[in-house]
């Protein structure tokens, strides 16, 4: 299952019916789970850990150093990598800049070509990140969420689940749960789509549009629409997406588009 072109070092650990591509390099101390794939001309560093079933792509690399000017090389940092992932052509996913630290991947997501995931970033499970996208150090992308292609993201920033992005656009703020985004920083309306896809009732859906349009549309400024909201009760959901915003520290929370701006997948 190893092609006689590939470098593997014998302390790295590989399950046994591991499949190795023409010209791989596994380092030393990396652990591969069973069932994986690892195509022509990938490089997997030793401070990778990856669980079963993962396809890397031809010419991915998978846990370099972080772009980080004041990191040591010999910091044991890793990334972590859960199971059924597919990582396509030339994606790069770096280790973590701390002691320990790790730079994570869940399950069941999907890394088109190009892909970037800084230090320290974390992507939940069932995400889909389109073409090029670039994913500063420390960001964290919830469940479910869709990047759209050539979109790029603040270190730090939070993209809150089955959130949907649209490509070529930049964020420097938190995306909150449940939303579409576009342009710079800005949310549109409730992914009321992605939302039916994810089995969401009707019902819970407007609830979260209501929650939606109490902290975008009444005129309340964020602490303001917070406070205005533990006046009503809510369903799981919507307090999710309320909890999300009140949580938000270090880049605040993306704005809202005027009416008629872009797309609104909401229920109107």
């Amino acid at each position: 299952m190893i092609h006689p072109t590939a470098i593997v070092d014998p302390a790295a650990r590989l399950a046994s019916d591991v499949e190795v591509g023409p010209g791989v390099i596994i380092e030393a101390g990396a652990v591969i789970g069973e069932g994986c794939r690892i195509q022509a001309r990938a490089i997997i560093t030793g401070h990778v850990r990856m669980g079963a079933r993962n396809t890397i792509g031809y010419g991915a690399i998978v846990g370099s150093d972080p772009q980080d000017f004041s990191f040591k090389s010999s910091t044991p940092s890793f990334v972590e990598i859960g199971d059924d992932n597919v990582i396509r052509e030339y994606a790069t996913l770096h280790r973590a800049t701390k002691e320990g630290g790790a730079t994570r991947l869940g399950n069941n997501n999907f890394l088109m070509v190009g892909v970037h995931m800084g230090h320290d970033s974390t992507v939940a499970n069932r995400v889909v990140i389109a073409n090029n996208c670039l994913l500063a150090g420390h960001v964290e992308v919830q469940d479910g969420a869709v990047l759209g292609g050539g979109s790029v993201f603040h270190q730090f920033l939070r993209v809150g689940k089955l959130c949907m992005v649209r490509g070529g656009e930049r964020f420097n703020k938190d995306i909150p749960p449940f939303v579409s985004a576009y342009g710079t920083s800005l949310v549109s309306g409730i992914n009321a789509i992605g939302l039916k896809r994810a089995g969401f009732s009707a019902e819970t859906r407007m609830e979260i549009k209501r929650a939606f349009k109490l902290v975008y549309r009444e005129g309340f400024n964020i602490s303001q629409a917070i406070e205005e909201s533990k006046k009503q009760s809510w369903g799981t959901e919507a307090q999710y997406f309320l909890d999300f915003i009140a949580s938000a520290q270090r880049r605040g929370v993306s704005s809202v588009a005027r009416r008629g701006a872009f797309f609104t997948n909401d229920d109107e």
